[in-house]
Parts: C-alpha cells; sequence; structure tokens
C-alpha cells in the first residue's frame, strides 16, 4: 500500500508560488539598489573622471562604454539613460587632439542605449533630447581603395554640431559634418549628414527638410 505524501498539492504550490515571489521581490529590490547606487553623478569617483559633469547631471547604470572621460563635458540637469556610450577615441587611454572632445549642454536627455563616439569635436547645445538608440559620430571610415580591408583605410573627421532645443527622434544617426540648427526635430530613424536649417522638421535617409516652423 503506498504511502500518502502528508503535504498537499495545493499547500506545496503556494509555498511555491509565494518562494518564488519573495525572490522575485529580493531581485528587484536588489536591481533598483544597483541602479541607484551605480548612477554616476558630478560626486562619484567615476563623474570626477570627466572634463566637466555639471551639477544634477546623471548618468544611468549600467553605462556600456565610457572612454576617455576627461576629453567630455557635460553641463548641469543633463540626463543620460541607461546602456549608453560616451567616448573620446577608440580605446582608453587614447591622446586626443582636440579638448573637450564632446561637449554637451545643460538640461539635455539622451535616450537610453545611445552613442556619442567623438574624435575631433562633437558640440551639442542646451535643452537637446533625444529617443533612445540615436548614434553620433564625427568620424567615419574610408572605403576608397580597393586594395585595402576598409578597417585600414584612413577615417576622415569632421566637426558635428546640435542647436539649443533640437530633439533627434529614436534611431536617428548623425554622421560627420552634420550641422543640426536651433529648435529642429529630426524623424525617427533617420541619418544626418549636412546642414538642417534652424526651426524645421527633417526626416529621411539622408534627412531633408520636410517642414519649416
Amino acid at each position: 500500500m503506498l504511502e500518502r505524501d502528508p503535504v498537499p498539492d495545493s499547500l506545496r504550490q503556494r509555498v511555491l508560488t509565494g518562494a518564488k515571489r519573495a525572490a522575485g521581490d529580493v531581485v528587484h529590490f536588489g536591481w533598483d539598489a544597483a541602479r541607484e547606487l551605480g548612477a554616476i553623478g558630478p560626486d562619484t569617483r567615476r563623474g570626477k573622471r570627466f572634463g566637466k559633469l555639471g551639477a544634477n547631471s546623471v548618468i544611468c547604470f549600467p553605462p556600456n562604454t565610457l572612454f576617455n572621460e576627461q576629453y567630455i563635458e557635460i553641463g548641469s540637469g543633463t540626463l543620460f539613460g541607461p546602456q549608453v556610450t560616451l567616448s573620446a577615441g577608440m580605446v582608453p587611454g587614447q591622446q586626443m587632439i582636440t579638448d573637450p572632445v564632446i561637449s554637451v549642454g545643460d538640461r539635455c536627455l539622451i535616450g537610453k542605449g545611445s552613442g556619442i563616439v567623438g574624435h575631433l569635436q562633437i558640440t551639442i547645445g542646451d535643452d537637446v533630447w533625444t529617443g533612445h538608440h540615436v548614434y553620433i559620430t564625427d568620424q567615419n571610415h574610408g572605403y576608397e581603395d580597393l586594395d585595402l580591408p576598409i578597417s585600414q583605410q584612413v577615417m576622415p573627421e569632421r566637426p558635428v554640431s546640435i542647436g539649443d532645443g533640437a530633439w533627434l527622434g529614436h534611431g536617428t544617426v548623425v554622421l560627420p559634418g552634420a550641422v543640426i540648427g536651433r529648435h529642429v526635430v529630426v524623424g525617427a530613424n533617420s541619418v544626418v549628414t549636412g546642414e538642417l536649417p534652424d526651426n524645421c522638421v527633417a526626416a529621411g535617409v539622408p534627412a531633408k527638410v520636410i517642414k519649416q516652423l
């Protein structure tokens, strides 16, 4: 004769469910604590590596890549979402020919997963907001020499400028030489290669003015 399990299945299930909930609460509590403690502000040890990191500015945890912060200047009240990349140069310890290489103004909001990779000069004004996964760079790859792999060719650099109050939609790519004026709206997934005048809406690949405000 088989011996009956003294613990009913319903009780076992309730205990298991309660244990999972408790474990989940611990995970979420730990992650919230990590995000708060891992955030980079002007008074943190990591924040002091920057050429400038203004009052009330925050780089959310976790960042993706931070290289050569001494060449990066950030104003006050600016927020970078998690998984951002901020890089002056391609490798840690690289000596740059300009300082600052990247300059970001006051009260900016740079969306989650975005990347700003500078080699010469990227200037972002005040009150610039971006959607998620925006990429801004001042360097491209050469490809004209058919006998050399693209990775070994000259990488031309041209300064990039983004004016005060601009808004870059999700997935926007800003390439070398781009000049985006003040109060410009750039539509999602656009690629900016040239100049966009003040007070316009632009979209497309490459981005073109579709409305003048």
